[in-house]
């Protein structure tokens, strides 16, 4: 059997990672990889490993145009040909070895009590955000011997969190930042609109905002918004999701009325097939839905996103804006519009939140775009600005806290002097996820630490602990400099030691011992710059 496609190297790491946690003994696994960088092909590859091995493989999804898709991309990517479990299809007494099954079907007692609860030694749910509910579970605790792996877009922390109560670790994620950067997904500009649309009295229904309400909300503001679009949106190809089917009706028709060639599409449409194929084409420049379109389908060349269904689920969001991220010919970046929603009760989904892990950064961005509304702001510049103000402002609470910790362990760097020192802002944002890292530092860890000159008295649980551990043992493999060598000078007042490389700060460490022990003149440790040619 050839294999009929190449994977990207991300994919082949993402493959790589994934197997090797299995044959490490961690059967439940997570891969993360945003949309549109193809984790349909990375997990066609890997069932198709799976049945070289000689094991059945179930893949589990909630909606049958997912089923459609893997199976499709399967047996492009493969050659291998999938058995189907959807209402009245079986896959028994099939001898294709991959099995794509509707969720609504195999939780049904009937359907499962047709199988060996071994029959599957390999399950993939594929949309893994849905996985914690109580069908899928069901599935799951019958097939409880089998290696699972939940693939999933770029989830928020309430999401991670959640998968952490099931899946055991995280084998791998591609983030969409790298995604951008590597040239596998458009960049994004966001653009924060002016137009303050009041839902602060919206109600909440199963973790989100009540659909029907939130389309009575948004009612009155729909033609502010179509002016608002014919600014910015008409020489682009544009999707907008909103909160309700008559609401879509609704707004296609307004955008009509001013110019624009609008379609929509729901569950009901007859025509939907043919609509998307005309969208595509180029016969409408803009499509509206609600909420269809979030899964299973793709339109490459749409460059403009606008989101009219305000969301507290990152997931949720990530799939909406994540229509308009796939690489096209031509396309140089995906308009994200943002309106400033208000709401007192609620953090709502952002820009921001599709790019920071670190929620006091996306907070700033947010705040930082509002300030520039009407301007297209590149997303990653933002988010750079962001951290570098948060940092900033850390480093300020830094320095008070440091006034007041001087009588802690002289030899010892504290984790928050040396987190900010390396400007790392995933150790100082980090929460854990998984039921091991939440648990205290062991004695092992905390030994290492101390011995490497880190001081391990705030380090809150094993996740973190891990984190550290394995930074410092990258900056050694780097050659940058040691948390003793950071305590030391910036003891002296130097600035950002920790982005120094070792042999700068130990030639520095060189020169202050042979001045005795003082900082030798024509030398300010508040602007020395290692890497620049000193002035006399």
């Amino acid at each position: 059997m050839d294999n009929k496609i190449a994977l990207r190297p991300y994919q082949e790491e993402a493959r790589r990672a994934v197997e090797d946690t299995w044959i490490n003994g961690t059967k439940r696994t997570l891969l993360v990889l945003p949309t549109g960088c193809g984790k349909t092909i990375v997990f066609a590859k890997i069932a198709e490993d799976m049945v070289r091995k000689g094991n059945r493989v179930l893949i589990l999804a909630h909606r049958s145009e997912l089923l459609q898709q893997a199976a499709d991309k399967i047996q492009k990517a493969t050659g291998l040909i999938c058995s189907v479990e959807k209402a009245e299809e079986t896959s028994v007494g099939s001898w294709y070895m991959i099995t794509t099954g509707s969720i609504q079907t195999m939780q049904r007692e009937s359907r499962l009590n047709k199988f060996d609860k071994e029959h599957f030694p390999v399950i993939i749910v594929d949309e893994a955000h849905h996985c914690i509910s109580a069908g899928y579970q069901k599935v799951l605790q019958y097939f409880e011997k089998s290696m699972v792996l939940g693939v999933t877009a770029t989830p928020d922390r309430g999401d991670m969190r959640n998968l952490g109560e099931y899946f055991e670790t995280l084998a791998y994620e591609y983030t969409l930042p790298k995604a951008i950067k590597e040239g596998y997904l458009t960049p994004i500009k966001a653009l924060t609109v002016p137009l303050s649309i009041d839902i602060s009295q919206v109600g909440m229904q199963s973790g989100d905002f009540s659909s029907g309400e939130v389309g009575n909300a948004l009612d009155p503001y729909l033609e502010q918004i179509a002016n608002e679009m014919i600014q910015y949106c008409k020489d682009r190809k544009t999707v907008v999701f909103l909160p309700l089917v008559k609401t879509s009706q609704k707004f296609t028709e307004i955008l009509n009325s001013k110019g624009f060639q609008a379609a929509e599409v729901n569950g009901n449409s007859e025509d939907r097939e043919e609509v998307l194929r005309d969208f595509d084409k180029g016969k409408y420049n803009v499509l509206c839905n609600s909420m269809l379109l979030t899964e299973g389908w793709d339109c490459p060349s749409v460059d403009c996103v606008i989101v009219l269904r305000p969301t507290k689920v990152r997931a949720l969001y990530s799939q909406m804006v994540g229509r308009g991220t796939r690489l096209y010919p031509g396309k140089e970046e995906l308009l994200l519009i943002d309106f400033l929603w208000h709401t007192e009760r609620h953090e709502l989904c952002h820009p921001a939140n599709l790019i920071c892990e670190d929620a006091e950064v996306a907070k700033k961005l947010t705040k930082n775009l509002e300030d520039k509304a009407g301007v297209a702001i590149d997303l990653e510049e933002a988010e750079k600005t962001a951290s570098e103000d948060v940092v900033a402002q850390r480093e300020a609470a830094l320095a008070k806290q440091l006034e007041e910790m001087k009588r802690r362990k002289k030899r010892l760097v504290d984790p928050l002097q040396f987190e900010m020192s390396i400007q790392a802002e995933d150790l100082a944002g980090y929460v854990p996820t998984f039921g091991w890292e939440a648990a205290p530092a062991s004695q092992k860890q905390i030994s290492t630490l101390e011995k490497l000159g880190i001081c391990p008295d705030e380090i809150e649980n094993a996740g973190k602990a891990k984190k550290l551990l394995d930074r410092l043992d990258m900056r050694r493999v780097a050659g940058l400099t040691t948390p003793k060598q950071i305590r030391f000078l910036e003891g002296k007042g130097f600035q950002h030691v920790g982005t120094w490389d070792f042999d700068s700060a130990r030639k520095l460490i060189d020169r202050i011992a042979g001045n005795g022990w003082k900082v030798p003149q024509g030398i300010n440790p508040k602007t020395y710059n290692p890497s620049l040619p000193e002035i006399f």
